[in-house]
């Protein structure tokens, strides 16, 4: 019978909290451009500053999914759907 090799608890949490910081930059920064992204399109249309926060909110909650499914496909540090990153 071959011994099971697990991690340490430090270890496990440390890969966590890398990955949770990676997420989380990627969820604000994507947030951040996709608003910007808004503002500039709205204010020449006239159109409501609220459409550009739902289109920065609408962008990070697919950045937070794009991240998770990353996370579930590859179990690395990492969000990106790349290979070995």
């Amino acid at each position: 019978m071959s011994d099971l090799s697990l991690p340490d608890a430090q270890t496990v949490v440390k890969t966590a909290k890398t990955y949770a910081r990676d997420l989380l930059e990627r969820v604000l920064s994507t947030f951040l451009q996709t608003l910007i992204g808004g503002v500039v399109v709205t204010q020449p249309l006239d159109a409501s500053m609220w459409y550009a926060a739902l289109m920065g909110g609408i962008g990070a909650a697919l950045a937070l999914l794009k991240g998770l499914v990353a996370r579930w496909r590859d179990l690395t540090n990492s969000a990106s759907l790349a290979r070995g990153v």
